[in-house]
């Protein structure tokens, strides 16, 4: 595993994740709103790639929001998020964020029919940013034509290029991933990261560790991890890269500055990368 940066990396994208809390209702709401759209206990993560679908993940193992955040929505929603995996995870990180219930309520209503709504499409875009640097960036959008142009123009703009539909998607694995600082007792995470269903633990260069978790067993070990006083610093289920590549020095800032063009464009939900950002 890469060293000494993956600590910072870390703490750099939960810095830029708290600095833009209005926008996370935003890509939540979205999430919701589509995740409540497919509906069902037998989902699947239905991604539009170019012009085609690729079901992405399926089954009706459900995980992600505890017993007494269920409780917080209305008995018939409730029982729609606790057969809806992605729907599950989605509502749970909208109450990690303080997002009021009637938001997530109509936001669930609006995927279902229940309430007018505009009605997104997925599409992921797959591209390399400097050095050869793999990058993914996934979008929810009502204007595929607009989201392709400003997606392209972040490339171009700061030194990447847009690739073809599957050019680096390969490179990655959809799954948990929880990150705990250096210092954290490592005996006591394996343990009870393995007993709660965690696919592997791996400790860093730099003495912090990460928890990988299938990516609907996801909440059972977050929470189990929670329950025996181990809290993660950082925790979502993301698009792991198979190989990481450093980045230093310039390539290092004018990779950052993709990134955060990325990020910042209104119809993206997530980027990802095989960069790791040096100091």
């Amino acid at each position: 595993m890469a060293g000494h940066s993956k600590w910072a990396n870390i703490k750099h994208k939960k810095a830029a994740t708290d600095a833009k809390r209005g926008k996370i209702f935003t890509r939540l709401i979205k999430e919701i709103t589509v995740a409540s759209r497919l509906g069902g206990s037998d989902v699947g993560l239905v991604l539009v790639v170019g012009e085609q679908h690729l079901d992405l993940l399926a089954g009706d193992r459900a995980a992600g929001v505890g017993d007494r955040q269920l409780d917080r929505l209305d008995a018939a929603l409730a029982v729609d998020v606790g057969t809806n995996p992605r729907m599950r995870l989605a509502v749970d990180k909208a109450y990690e964020n303080n997002m009021p219930k009637d938001t997530v309520e109509r936001a669930i209503k609006r995927g279902s029919g229940e309430l007018e709504g505009v009605s997104y499409e997925e599409v992921r875009y797959e591209g390399y940013g400097i050095a050869g640097a793999a990058v993914m960036v996934d979008c929810l959008t009502d204007n595929k034509t607009r989201t392709v142009a400003d997606v392209r123009h972040a490339f171009t703009k700061y030194g990447g290029n847009l690739g073809t539909d599957g050019s680096v998607a390969f490179l990655f694995k959809h799954c948990g991933q929880l990150m705990f600082a250096p210092g954290t007792n490592e005996d006591k995470l394996m343990e009870a990261a393995l007993d709660a269903g965690a696919e592997d633990v791996i400790t860093n260069d730099d003495g912090s560790f990460e928890v990988v978790t299938g990516p609907y067993d996801f909440a059972q070990v977050k929470e189990a991890l929670a329950k025996a006083g181990l809290k993660a610093e950082f925790a979502e289920v993301s698009m792991k890269p198979s190989n990481e590549a450093e980045l230093t020095g310039e390539d290092a800032v004018k990779m950052q500055k993709l990134l955060d063009a990325l990020e910042a464009l209104d119809d993206v939900q997530d980027v990802y990368t095989t960069a790791l950002i040096g100091d």
